[in-house]
């Protein structure tokens, strides 16, 4: 097959963004939205994912409702994928190496309004904790900065094979991609619906679907969810409660907090920005109210419960209540709250009112009276209740019930220049041959399209110039690990890696894949060297001659041979970070 060759990499920052494609760093797709949603086809494009339907798990899941479709698909994510954001992986940069690499074309101070490692304090939770040292940052100078490359499905499953591990891992990015692509493979939701959310530290998905659904990490929270008060839920609701929205990444395109123009489908945008506001809003109801106290657990020691035993009243405090919730199958919650003082131990309760709460009943009936009221009217009838509580801290607490019950997220302004862009026409009724072939075909014409393909390293139909760039460039990982040894020594050590490849057909793997997971293709074991080599002194040139079976490196007057089974016909000379591919 031929190899596409529709753009100019003889500019500096098309070159930058398509060799972006293979290492996918959280910066990187910051830089260039236009990486994300190609993420999520060329996981479409891969195999992996389409396996799963033959798994016993999903049998005759086309059959069953959205619901049992999503957690479904949930299971089967949490007992296959850990969430792994170390900083061995993939690797250090420097702030100032990253500066130089894109100052040319992106002011750097919009990126430190909006990276968290360049200075971003939008989630006062993270830099409370000191962001450096909550990410193990703090043993280096402030100059240092993590890659955090997004993997591919292949790369996430590969994870198997590394040691410590015995499932598939990725970060949040990857993780947000990998559910994307199974909601479309496995539940069969159109990409129409499906829209990538990112903050400065944190992925998530929104999925127009009934009241919507928003995935996070391994997990999945529906609306009843985002309100439940769980932790689960505090984790999910913290990006959307103090972040902005850097990136709407969507079928149709992207939208971004920084760039005047957008390629999203203006509609599908204000749409999502519809539903999602939608999402992030309930109304006051007494279940709602026990989930907020549940999530904010200052304010459960201003209430205690009322109930009745044998014609005597007795009373107890919300927080033995909930202390009794944590063993329990049953809740404070109205509709079991009967059952759950049942499990309590009778020498819990009191037979006299405590000082200085609020009894929980008379709070309850408020809520009810008062439904569809604006929450001053209820935070007044609060006030009047005689249970000794300042008006000072029920005025606390209601402007945190506020911020609990609606969230405003901070999202792209709609006002932007909308291009119209192509993208491959994909519908979940087709085969995975038909949609890899649909990409292939609009790659001529939609720059979506040809990014899939060089994120899912379709080597025998992109330029190799971008992968021997980002190949010799950005795997740090492999030479750190072999940093002191000889280039004879390193030979050695790869040559006896397995011979196969994490990438089925013509793909091929980076140096630090090869590395991490102690396997690769002859071309790939070859560019892991040239990468030591050129690592350890950047002066150094060499060439990789590639024909068929056979890879030579050579370097020094030295032939490092290996064998590939990936059958192409290449000569890259590498002179320091100059390339020539022939």
């Amino acid at each position: 097959m031929n190899t596409i060759r529709v753009v100019d990499l003889s500019d500096r920052k098309t070159l930058e963004k398509y060799s972006s494609a293979y290492t996918l760093s959280d910066m990187e797709i910051f830089i260039f939205p236009e990486l994300f949603y190609p993420l999520i086809l060329a996981n479409i494009m891969s195999p992996i994912i389409w396996e799963w339907r033959n798994d016993p798990w999903f049998r005759d899941i086309e059959k069953k409702s959205f619901n049992f479709k999503v957690n479904r698909i949930k299971q089967y994510i949490i007992h296959n994928y850990v969430f792994n954001l170390d900083l061995a992986t993939w690797g250090l940069t420097t702030k100032s190496r990253e500066i130089e690499r894109f100052s040319d074309f992106f002011d750097m101070e919009l990126l430190k309004q909006s990276n968290a490692l360049f200075g971003y304090e939008g989630d006062k939770y993270y830099f409370d904790i000191d962001i450096r040292k909550h990410f193990g940052l703090d043993k280096f100078n402030s100059d240092v900065i993590p890659y955090w490359k997004t993997e591919t499905i292949d790369a996430m499953n590969a994870f198997r094979y590394k040691e410590n591990f015995s499932t598939g891992a990725g970060e949040c990015v990857s993780l947000s991609a990998l559910y994307a692509a199974a909601m479309f493979i496995i539940a069969g939701i159109p990409l129409e619906k499906i829209f990538l959310i990112a903050t400065p530290l944190h992925s998530q998905n929104f999925i127009l679907e009934k009241e919507g659904l928003i995935t996070n990490n391994r997990r999945i929270v529906t609306k009843n969810m985002w309100f439940n008060g769980t932790s689960l839920s505090e984790k999910a609701r913290r990006a959307m409660e103090n972040e902005k929205v850097t990136i709407v990444s969507h079928i149709s395109g992207h939208i971004h907090t920084i760039y005047k123009d957008a390629s999203i489908d203006r509609k599908s945008y204000e749409i999502f920005s519809k539903k999602l506001r939608e999402f992030l809003v309930t109304n006051l109801t007494v279940p709602v109210f026990i989930n907020f106290l549940r999530f904010k657990s200052k304010y459960k020691s201003l209430f205690q419960a009322e109930c009745e035993c044998s014609g005597i009243k007795r009373y107890i405090t919300l927080e033995k209540m909930f202390e009794y919730e944590h063993t329990s199958k049953y809740s404070v919650s109205a509709d079991t709250r009967d059952l759950l003082i049942k499990e309590i131990e009778g020498d819990e309760f009191y037979l006299s009112p405590f000082q200085g709460k609020i009894l929980l009943n008379k709070a309850e009936e408020i809520i009810k009276i008062y439904k569809g009221k604006n929450l001053q009217e209820v935070k007044d009838q609060f006030i009047n209740l005689n249970g000794g509580v300042s008006s000072k801290m029920i005025s606390e607490m209601f402007r945190e019930l506020a911020l609990f019950i609606s969230i405003i997220p901070s999202l792209p302004e709609e006002d932007k220049n909308y291009i119209l862009t192509n993208k491959p026409e994909i519908s979940v009724d087709d085969t995975r041959d038909k949609i890899v072939a649909k990409i292939q075909k609009s790659a001529c014409k939609s720059e979506m399209a040809l990014l899939t393909l060089y994120v899912y390293r379709q080597m025998d139909m992109t330029d190799w110039l971008p992968f021997v760039k980002a190949a010799i460039e950005r795997n740090p990982v492999c030479f750190d690990d072999l940093n002191g040894k000889s280039t004879g020594e390193v030979y050695g050590i790869i040559d006896k890696l397995s011979d196969e490849s994490i990438y089925d057909g013509q793909r091929l793997a980076l140096p630090d894949e090869v590395w991490n997971f102690s396997r690769g293709d002859g071309i790939e074991k070859a560019l892991l060297l040239a990468d030591f080599i050129i690592q350890k002194n950047p002066d150094s040139e060499l060439s990789v001659t590639i024909d068929h079976k056979t890879v030579i490196l050579n370097h020094a007057g030295t032939d490092y041979r290996f064998t590939s089974y990936k059958n192409f016909r290449k000569d890259i000379r590498i002179r320091g970070n100059d390339y020539e591919i022939i």
